[in-house]
């Protein structure tokens, strides 16, 4: 009876793959609501993971760092510690939620002879280019299986720490010390290996090798800067990392790429190949399953929580800023009680946010001032559970006396936010623009300085002042007696005159006789 009674309670996990000719987009599905989601562009090439045989260009002994060119529009960037083999970080790497290895310092010396410039190198990417950035790349290469990951170069053989059950974690070192391999190639079992077969990892293993061969193939043969190993696209990676036995059904709309992903299942398991499902209805995919308006919602910068309270979110290159509010939250019972409900929500719903918006860095929480410390005990627990779940590493701080929360959260690629929008052309990204009086204001100021300007020359000139419909009818209205004062004061005549499409914050003022432009405002650059 118990049984029965958690098995009902289990959530129900669904993966929702929306395939079409410009992009690929994945969604976890957690009881109906999102908690995962990815999207890939065919047309771009998939950095993250992929292999390259590079050229080092030059050295920066200050920066402990070389510049290697694999062939991108920027140069890699290599830390001197990841340039030469390290296998107690090969384990670190590929757990989740671990704290990163040690850096070891790595002789400036022993680099120069080693990797001179000029000196071909063989690298892998881990983190994309980033804003200004370009990739950072690792000399110690991985290769991702469904329940193994292979590492040439090391002899290191472990289970993923986050494996806890001791029992479980004999019997997979017990299944690794038999699998056959080389003596230049390590093994990882990745979390998901937890209760898999032997078979299940001779097969993996199988797998691997003949990815590896492959890659020995092409450093051989292609000449640098060259890509001699590509991470599978998004379809196939949903398989390898996504799918697992708390997934109770794959949905794909498309149906060569359905029966792919199921040849792909088809290889670890009948049941894996079964939870596979082609969906052919009239509604867009996103849109039956309520993705699309979950996704519309995720990407606004104020989240609603469904106690009343809501999030704030700020972007910026290098930290992200989440204000907390209580909103029209009021709680039943006491006013600590009612924060307390909040800035727990909140913090759950942040660690969902920052997974569906792929965006890490340093993120700073800023929550409801809470008095007590069990209160702010209870909200640092909550975070750290809830990102437990979360792929990417991520690194939790107690609660200062500020009030803040602090954590970084890894970085492979750019979010999300910055892969499916771009600046707005009006604001250029900074989410406001002058009001009409501040361009008043600025326009008066101007047609003063070149009144004072050609009276200083002698001569006499109509100005013709072009601007925006909405800063015309400023100028019209409350700013009309201002204007008849500086007409009055000024010997030649001045003309306004709007233009439909012109960008609010643009004015031109040029010689109304010759046409010739005296100062002009575009798009808030000065010219």
């Amino acid at each position: 009876m118990l049984f029965g009674l958690f098995k009902k309670s289990a959530p129900k996990r669904e993966i929702i793959v929306n395939v079409e000719s410009l992009e690929t987009r994945v969604a976890v599905m957690e009881n109906g609501h999102v908690e995962e989601f990815q999207v890939e562009h065919p047309t771009e090439e998939r950095l993250v993971g992929s292999i390259y045989k590079g050229r080092i260009q030059n050295l920066e002994h200050d920066l402990q760092a070389a510049f290697v060119d694999i062939g991108l529009k920027k140069n890699a960037f290599l830390h001197y510690w990841d340039m030469l083999p390290d296998d107690e970080s090969r384990l670190d790497d590929h757990d989740e939620n671990t704290r990163p290895s040690r850096r070891r310092r790595v002789s400036n010396e022993d680099i120069s002879k080693r990797f001179p410039p000029g000196s071909e190198i063989v690298v892998q990417v881990t983190k994309g280019p980033i804003g200004t950035k370009g990739p950072r790349v690792t000399a110690n290469l991985s290769l991702p299986g469904r329940y193994l990951v292979m590492m040439p170069g090391t002899r290191l053989r472990g289970v993923s720490r986050k494996i806890g059950d001791s029992k479980e974690r004999q019997r997979l070192k017990k299944i690794l010390d038999r699998l056959p391999l080389p003596d230049d190639a390590g093994l990882i079992v990745r979390t998901v290996g937890a209760g898999a077969s032997k078979r299940a990892f001779v097969r993996d293993l199988r797998n691997l090798w003949e990815s590896w061969k492959e890659l020995q193939d092409n450093i051989k043969n292609l000449r640098p800067p060259a890509c001699v190993y590509q991470e599978p696209d998004l379809v196939e990676r949903v398989v390898r990392d996504w799918l697992t036995e708390e997934i109770d059904r794959v949905t794909i709309d498309d149906n060569d790429a359905y029966t792919r992903i199921r040849n792909v299942a088809g290889k670890i398991s009948r049941r894996a190949k079964n939870v596979i499902n082609h969906y052919s209805g009239q509604l867009a995919i996103f849109d039956h399953y309520g993705v699309e308006r979950q996704l519309e919602e995720t990407f606004r910068r104020k989240v609603n929580l469904n106690s009343g309270g809501y999030l704030v979110f700020d972007e910026t290159e290098a930290l992200i800023s989440i204000d907390v509010n209580t909103g029209r939250h009021r709680g039943k019972g006491s006013q600590e009680d009612a924060i307390l409900e909040v800035n727990l929500e909140a913090v759950v719903e942040v660690a969902r946010q920052l997974r569906l918006r792929n965006i890490g860095g340093l993120v700073v929480v800023d929550l409801i001032d809470m008095k007590a410390r069990k209160h702010q005990n209870a909200v640092y627990k909550t975070m750290k559970q809830a990102v437990k779940r979360d792929r990417a590493r991520t690194n939790v701080l107690p609660i200062s006396e500020l009030g803040l929360m602090e954590m970084t959260r890894q970085r492979q690629e750019e979010s999300l936010l910055s892969q499916m929008y771009s600046d707005c052309p009006y604001c250029r990204g900074h989410g406001l623009i002058k009001s009409p009086l501040a361009l008043s204001v600025d326009i008066q100021r101007q047609i003063a300085a070149l009144m004072r300007k050609v009276r200083h020359e002698g001569r006499v000139a109509d100005l013709q002042i072009v601007v925006a419909p909405s800063v015309l009818d400023r100028l019209r209205t409350e700013d009309e007696a201002f204007l008849v004062e500086l007409q009055r004061r000024y010997t030649g005549k001045l003309t306004f005159k709007s233009e439909m499409y012109r960008h609010p914050e643009s004015f031109t003022i040029a010689d109304g006789q010759t046409g010739k432009v005296l100062y002009s405002v575009n798009e808030t650059k000065t010219v």
